[in-house]
């Protein structure tokens, strides 16, 4: 570091040494959280739904780069959800600084009947990562259901569904589908809102 001329060395080194002191502080932050990094290896993992104690982040695949889950340090509760599986569920603690790798694996769901007779439901929706739950029951991300090709097959009747994501308002509608009818839902979701814990009533594994 140069001095301008005038200065006193010893006024120079204060400023040098109290600049030294200073930049640990800039970076302490990064130290503080811990990293949990979700890996899927098909299809149905990385499209599947991603909940950290209770709260919808995202999906698997999403959740990297500046989506990254960066978690404080403590115990956490991951749960990992997809239409037709079982929930994966796993607890695990996060310390500063550490990042923590997590292998998912998602089971079919030996339960799951698949319906007779279907009615389609398109997504028009932006954003396109925003979560859809039908009848209380995530069902994947909205870019799933949307394009040449792709929809959402649900038995007719009275369906519920909720498009939610953090920081935006969540959209709800019911319609009324009756068998082999096409429905498009289109809209744009509000900034502003949030997902409160398991929007509708998302079920944990053992209540399903």
């Amino acid at each position: 570091m140069k001095c301008l001329r005038g200065m006193s060395l010893w006024f120079c080194s204060f400023i040098f040494l109290s600049l030294l002191a200073f930049v640990p502080t800039l970076y302490a932050g990064n130290d503080v959280l811990g990293e949990i990094e979700l890996v899927g290896d098909t299809k149905v993992e990385k499209s599947s739904g991603v909940w950290i104690d209770r709260q919808y982040v995202g999906y698997l695949h999403e959740l990297k780069g500046a989506k990254k889950l960066l978690l404080l340090p403590g115990e956490h509760e991951i749960a990992v959800r997809q239409d037709g599986y079982m929930d994966f569920l796993q607890k695990i603690a996060v310390r500063p600084g550490e990042k923590q790798v997590v292998h998912v694996k998602m089971e079919k769901d030996p339960r799951l009947q698949m319906p007779q007779v279907t009615a389609e439901i398109k997504l028009d929706v932006i954003p396109r990562r925003a979560a859809v739950f039908v009848d209380g029951l995530f069902i994947g991300h909205v870019g799933e259901f949307n394009g040449l090709g792709r929809a959402l097959l649900v038995a007719p009747g009275k369906r519920r569904v909720l498009i939610s994501l953090p920081g935006y308002q969540n959209f709800e509608t019911e319609i009324e589908l009756v068998a082999n009818q096409k429905s498009t839902i289109k809209t744009t979701l509000v900034k502003g809102g949030s997902v409160e814990g398991n929007p509708m009533g998302q079920p944990d594994s053992e209540e399903k």
